[in-house]
């Protein structure tokens, strides 16, 4: 469930994006994985994958970089670095 909200609310904030570019998609999407997120690369991309489907981000090139850093304030966290529109 846990995965689920924060996927929701990533895609929301990505979708919100896209429309103040005035964009029709999302071509690709940058990520961050915090040290501490609980959630590998696999797994959040499968989650991506399946949670973009029908959306502006559906097929979009996804870049995950993995933190290592327990110590970032953002460690915990799942932080979008950036999108590109098309």
């Amino acid at each position: 469930m846990h995965d689920f909200s924060l996927m929701a609310n990533l895609l929301e904030k990505i979708e919100r994006l896209a429309q103040e570019q005035d964009a029709a998609r999302v071509v690709g999407v940058n990520i961050r994985l915090g040290a501490m997120s609980h959630i590998s690369s696999g797994h959040f991309r499968e989650h991506f994958v399946n949670g973009t489907k029908g959306t502006k981000a559906d097929g979009a090139r996804l870049e995950i970089e993995v933190s290592e850093d327990t110590q970032d304030p953002n460690a915990q966290n799942i932080l979008l670095k950036s999108i590109e529109v098309g």
